[in-house]
């Protein structure tokens, strides 16, 4: 039930939503001639790796320049980025991802295999689920990049953030139902139309 649910509305968000992401990714071109689109690499269900797309926000060859996680006043994000990032646009092409199946619309959010190597052995119970575009703990760390700003933020992330956001998914996994799914959509698309 839950994988049909997932590709109906990733279906019909991506057909609604398609002049949309076209603007935005002949906009995402035209600022640095680059490709539109960053499939980053990430940890999806059972360990598999996946490639998750969003628009790009950051110069071409970002990875190359710097840490896998974003933290605030980072150079490598172009204008136009910094728009996409604050309004949660640039994850639109996600929904490509749960039509392929490596995602779901509600999950723990798919992480680096850099992070995903220093899981604990409960933490990485929640790779037996399929990563998601939106999750409570992505819902409470919305303004994350914000938090990691200053010397030391990405152990911060790793010793702080991170355990916090595991342990919110996998509270969330043991109740969660098809309802309270839905839920977390109309929260998350809320937010979406606040900013």
């Amino acid at each position: 039930m839950q994988r049909v649910f997932d590709f109906v509305v990733a279906l019909t968000v991506n057909a609604c939503l398609l002049p949309l992401m076209a603007i935005i990714a002949a906009i995402v071109m035209l600022q640095d001639r680059g490709p539109a689109l960053y499939a980053a690499l990430r940890v999806g269900k059972d360990g598999r790796l996946i490639r998750v797309l969003k628009f790009r926000t950051m110069v071409q060859d970002a990875e190359k320049l710097g840490p896998a996680i974003t933290a605030t006043g980072d150079p490598r994000v172009t204008r136009f980025g910094k728009f996409l990032r604050k309004t949660k646009l640039d994850e639109l092409p996600q929904f490509m991802n749960v039509l392929k199946g490596d995602m779901s619309l509600v999950g723990p959010r798919p992480e680096d295999p850099r992070y995903v190597a220093a899981y604990t052995v409960e933490q990485r119970k929640l790779l037996s689920v399929r990563p998601g575009i939106t999750s409570p703990a992505s819902l409470e760390y919305r303004d994350e990049e914000s938090q990691l700003a200053g010397d030391g933020w990405e152990e911060r992330y790793l010793r702080e953030i991170l355990p916090s956001k595991l342990s919110m998914e996998a509270a969330y996994q043991q109740k969660r139902t098809l309802l309270t799914d839905i839920g977390i959509l109309l929260k998350t698309a809320g937010l979406g139309l606040k900013k």
